[in-house]
């Protein structure tokens, strides 16, 4: 199965093509456009960032760290038409956990709702918030998915400098 070069998320249909990335959906493929820039970051500099980021204080809460992605699932639905997605979020365990738990809820009210992919997809929302709340990254190091977006974030900035 693909990845979405942007958002990590599996890509189970179709997708958008970019050079040679993979996006999810042509709102990754708008988000992603700094990949092309993110060969120039020095390592160095990217670990450091990194770093920074994730020992410092929550982006959301202004709270003590360790900062890193967390997930949220989310799906709603109304007969014939559902929409699910996963979400990223850079910020504390404390406020990662009440995304995954906002988002959860959602499901659990919301995402039943269509047929047939709501009655489907909802259960598995539901279940990968309840992993993300009993799991989620280390505190100990920064996780894959937090030294990515902030390569992708750093890329974008490097491409807007250059215009």
């Amino acid at each position: 199965m693909a990845k979405c070069d942007y958002c990590g998320t599996t890509i189970l249909f179709g997708g958008v093509r970019a050079d040679r990335y993979r996006f999810c959906n042509q709102t990754c493929q708008r988000k992603g456009y700094s990949l092309a820039a993110i060969d120039q970051i020095p390592e160095d500099y990217l670990r450091e960032q990194v770093r920074a980021l994730h020992q410092g204080a929550c982006p959301r809460c202004q709270g003590s760290g360790p900062v890193d992605v967390h997930t949220s699932h989310r799906i709603w639905s109304a007969l014939v038409l559902t929409t699910w997605s996963s979400r990223p979020h850079i910020c504390c365990r404390r406020c990662g956990r009440l995304e995954q738990v906002k988002d959860g809820l959602l499901a659990l009210s919301l995402g039943w709702w269509g047929f047939p992919w709501g009655l489907l997809v909802t259960p598995i929302q539901i279940v990968r918030n309840l992993v993300g709340l009993c799991g989620g990254p280390s505190d100990a190091k920064p996780s894959d998915e937090l030294y990515r977006l902030v390569q992708i974030n750093i890329g974008a900035r490097l491409l807007q400098s250059r215009q």
